[in-house]
């Protein structure tokens, strides 16, 4: 049984040749590549990796820039609203206050009107009075002085009654 497990010399010298050609063959043709190939595809996988790496940080950059840039959009919406909120109340104060002195003015011109009118109705009413007055004073005398005695002696009562005495 010795036998059986004990190789011939001849036998392990040719299958260690065979061994040594197939190993420089396998070197040269396959495992060149093959190394290669690896190394390649780990050369790509760390350039992809290092390009991801580079894109995220890209992205975070990219993502905080945009949320700058949505503050002060929002920061510059709230101040455009404020003040067309402030140019809005202006506006209606100063068209309030336009409607107030536009409005006195109309109350002081009518009254200046009603004013002007009064005393031209006072100063009619006083010649009409005046007229009157006179139409009744001539009537008056003409009917109290038909005899010459009595406008001698009406004249000689109003010489006596003025304040010239």
């Amino acid at each position: 049984m010795g036998a059986l497990l004990t190789p011939a010399l001849g036998t392990v010298i040719w299958a260690s040749i065979a061994f040594l050609v197939v190993l420089f063959v396998l070197k040269r043709f396959a495992w060149g590549p093959i190394l290669a190939a690896l190394d390649e595809r780990e050369q790509s996988i760390a350039g992809a990796l290092n390009e991801a790496d580079k894109v995220r940080k890209e992205m975070a950059e990219l993502a905080a820039s945009n949320e700058n840039e949505l503050k002060e959009a929002r920061a510059e919406r709230d101040r455009m609203m404020r003040e067309a909120r402030e140019m809005a109340d202006s506006l209606i104060a100063e068209a309030k206050n336009k409607a107030r002195e536009a409005a006195d003015k109309e109350v002081a011109s009518a009254k200046d009107a009603i004013a002007i009118e009064r005393k031209a109705a006072v100063a009619e009413l006083k010649a009409e009075v005046g007229n009157l007055s006179l139409d009744i004073a001539e009537r008056l005398l003409r009917e109290k002085l038909e005899s010459s005695d009595e406008q001698k002696a009406l004249v000689n009562r109003l010489i006596d009654e003025s304040p010239l005495n």
